[in-house]
């Protein structure tokens, strides 16, 4: 019976983390224009199709491979296929009779797969082809996410303790409960990566686009909010005492967030948005992703009041460093993410060098970051220069000044804005 409530327990966190990716669809389709949202929407719907296949098909086979101890990369099988979990069938097998915990569990991390992908796209608004977008993810998901989950999060634990696994935490000593690596760190700096080959937008300026539609946005970050709590507490694999600590700190590390970016913003501009409040929430959720587990709520809310701060000053970064981040993937994921795993060598309960246990765990959490972050960029950054230098990545000037939408999939947001619904002679 405990292992039917678990499995029921994964599987509804399962549908929340899948509900983000919408919810993602909508906080970044508010923040551009709307000739855009259509084209900026779509990046994030096509990759919960394209990556949820490929998760079905070999993902999970790839990132939690039977591979030994400490292994880069699985070599199991072919090319790092667990070939014994190809389309699920070992997760399928132990469902048979049994309590279907690790069909719940693939289905669950599957959800992680999709949302990190759809996370780039936000780096590249306005000016990406779609089909050219779909390549680079699903070659992104093969190189970059699959191995790097499987070098996170598929490890094993016997007695408490990381007996078997991927590199980095076996080997390394990582400490990385939800995915601040993986997800943040990764998506922040393949993002980065994509930013710097598609080149800046047509007139690019602070303030050249103001969000089309703001409550669209705050929806998304709503949305996005609720299903974090599924993403972290889900993590445990487990409704126990853990994920309900990974719970409370998915709450105090984004209202902490919120209120110092609100905070940032009224000393700096002198008005505090609510597209600021909304970012606040997401930088504090992207933070305690790899920490939620290990820190005690206050640590989680100071965490907050931080990040809320460093990733408002962060997305200033790219007028400063002259790169088109567009919808500040860099500076609120990346930075977030960073800041998030290196705060549990800073404050986690029995590691934190704060809290007596010396810098040894801050070591390794900055070797998991590094580690991440370099080979993300270098494949990322390779994979777009392909694309862009073969089947082109970029929209044509005219079509990105024109608007994408009624390029590159023939529908616009808003009837009135086509002229195919014009009722006018």
């Amino acid at each position: 019976m405990i292992h039917q409530n678990t499995t029921m327990f994964l599987i509804i966190c399962s549908a929340l983390v899948l509900f983000m990716t919408p919810g993602l669809a909508f906080f970044y389709g508010g923040l551009v224009r709307a000739s855009s949202v259509v084209s900026m929407m779509m990046m994030s719907f096509g990759s919960l199709g394209l990556i949820g296949l490929m998760w079905v098909v070999f993902g999970y086979a790839i990132s939690f491979s039977s591979a030994g101890s400490g292994t880069f990369i699985g070599f199991d099988g072919v090319f790092g296929i667990d070939l014994d979990k190809l389309f699920l069938n070992s997760a399928l097998d132990a469902a048979k009779g049994g309590d279907g915990f690790e069909l719940s569990f693939a289905g669950f991390q599957g959800t992680f797969a999709i949302i990190t992908v759809a996370l780039i796209s936000g780096a590249i608004a306005d000016r990406a082809k779609f089909g050219s977008w779909m390549l680079f993810g699903a070659f992104w998901a093969v190189l970059v996410y699959f191995p790097v989950a499987s070098w996170i999060f598929n490890f094993t634990v016997e007695g408490g303790k990381i007996t078997d696994g991927g590199w980095l935490v076996y080997n390394v000593g990582v400490m990385d409960f939800a995915g601040g690596t993986v997800v943040e760190v990764a998506s922040g700096a393949s993002a980065l990566a994509l930013a710097l080959v598609l080149g800046k937008r047509f007139g690019f300026t602070k303030g050249m686009h103001a969000p089309h539609n703001v409550p669209l946005t705050l929806i998304g970050a709503a949305i996005l909010w609720f299903g974090w709590f599924g993403f972290n507490a889900g993590s445990q694999l487990a409704a126990d005492g853990v994920a309900s600590l990974a719970f409370i700190n998915t709450l105090a590390a984004p209202v902490g967030a919120m209120i110092s970016w609100i905070v940032y913003e009224q000393v700096a501009h002198k008005k505090p948005t609510s597209i600021g409040a909304a970012s606040g929430a997401v930088a504090g959720l992207v933070a305690i992703t790899p920490s939620c587990a290990y820190l005690h709520p206050v640590w989680a809310l100071c965490l907050g009041l931080v990040v809320g701060v460093v990733c408002a000053l962060a997305i200033e970064l790219k007028y400063t460093l002259g790169f088109d981040d567009s919808l500040d993937v860099v500076g609120i994921h990346l930075v977030g993410g960073i800041v998030g795993t290196l705060w549990i060598g800073l404050f986690g309960t029995g590691v934190g060098a704060f809290l007596g246990a010396g810098f040894e765990q801050l070591g390794k959490q900055a070797i998991g970051v590094a580690v991440v972050l370099v080979y993300a960029f270098v494949i990322s950054y390779a994979l777009g220069w392909l694309i862009q230098k073969t089947i082109g990545f970029r929209v044509k000037s005219t079509d990105e000044i024109a608007g994408v939408d009624l390029v590159l999939h023939g529908e616009n947001a808003y009837s009135e804005s086509d002229p195919r619904w014009s009722w006018k002679g």
